[in-house]
């Protein structure tokens, strides 16, 4: 049986992380990319096939892809959309160059990405491309407003592709994590204080307040929170299954949110969703 290869994003830590070495484990042929090359050469001594790839950087994207075809002699069965960042912040807070810069990466990156290996897996005549969205990809929460967008705007695109291959042999996949373990939230910090302005922001006093939160929440789990080893899982199925569901709901959050969004009324979801 021919050893089956993967194209992952965002493998530093986290869900790819633990996603690349599990798949590895499995017998897939895992290129695992980070946008720091000192990651990537952390995951070679780590025994991983590692170069880097950052979805702001086209060069570097292309640059991956043809390291990649080279060293499979041109075929990819699968690609894991999974790097991705947050901007917490009010809408009004957020400049064109953050929401521009947040669109680069968890989108336009993401896309352009899947659309330049397309080609090589219509030409091998199979392929699935999944991309790890988020439950925030169908219900909005306040102050989280530009993530949320952008994972909206990934999840129309998916649904879209997956309608416009329905009758090739290509796989369009979302999966829905919900809060996992990971720096996502350390991260995310790091992008508010870069891009906010909380001095001078009519909400100054929310913004201290959710900084504050965050920080005594650090070592606490959320009441659903999973390991990344979770999403993992959903990850195999989708890869492996003979036919893979177009959606995978991780969490109980996730599940709990999509029953909301379904049944309640706008009024009403709006009055859960902006509970701090």
């Amino acid at each position: 049986m021919t050893q089956k290869s993967i194209l992952i994003t965002g493998c530093s830590s986290g869900i790819g992380y633990d996603a690349a070495h599990t798949l590895k484990q499995r017998g897939w042929r895992v290129f695992a990319t980070c946008r720091a090359e000192a990651d990537c050469e952390r995951l070679r001594d780590e025994g991983l096939e590692s170069f880097r790839l950052d979805y702001q950087d086209e060069s570097s994207i292309e640059s991956a892809i043809n390291e990649t075809l080279s060293r499979t002699g041109g075929t990819l069965d699968a690609l894991f959309n999974n790097g991705a960042y947050a901007i917490p912040g009010a809408i009004e807070d957020l400049s064109r160059n953050a929401l521009r810069d947040i669109f680069e990466t968890n989108v336009f990156g993401q896309i352009d990405l899947s659309n330049r290996l397309i080609p090589a897996m219509r030409k091998q005549g199979h392929g699935r491309v999944v991309f790890n969205s988020s439950v925030l990809g169908f219900v909005s929460t306040p102050y989280r407003g530009s993530y949320c967008a952008t994972k909206f705007a990934l999840e129309a695109l998916v649904d879209a592709q997956r309608m416009e291959h329905k009758d090739s042999s290509l796989e369009f996949i979302l999966i829905e994590p919900g809060p996992i373990t990971t720096d996502f939230g350390k991260n995310a910090t790091i992008q508010f204080e870069k891009w906010v302005d909380i001095e001078g922001a009519n909400r100054k006093d929310i913004y201290k307040a959710m900084l504050k939160k965050r920080k005594a929440s650090v070592g606490k789990k959320d009441f659903s929170e999973l390991p990344s080893a979770a999403v993992t899982k959903k990850l195999i199925h989708a890869l492996e299954s003979a036919r893979p569901n177009p959606r995978y709901f991780v969490t109980l959050a996730t599940h709990i949110s999509g029953a909301m969004r379904r049944f309640f009324p706008t009024r009403l979801l709006d009055a859960v969703l902006s509970r701090q």
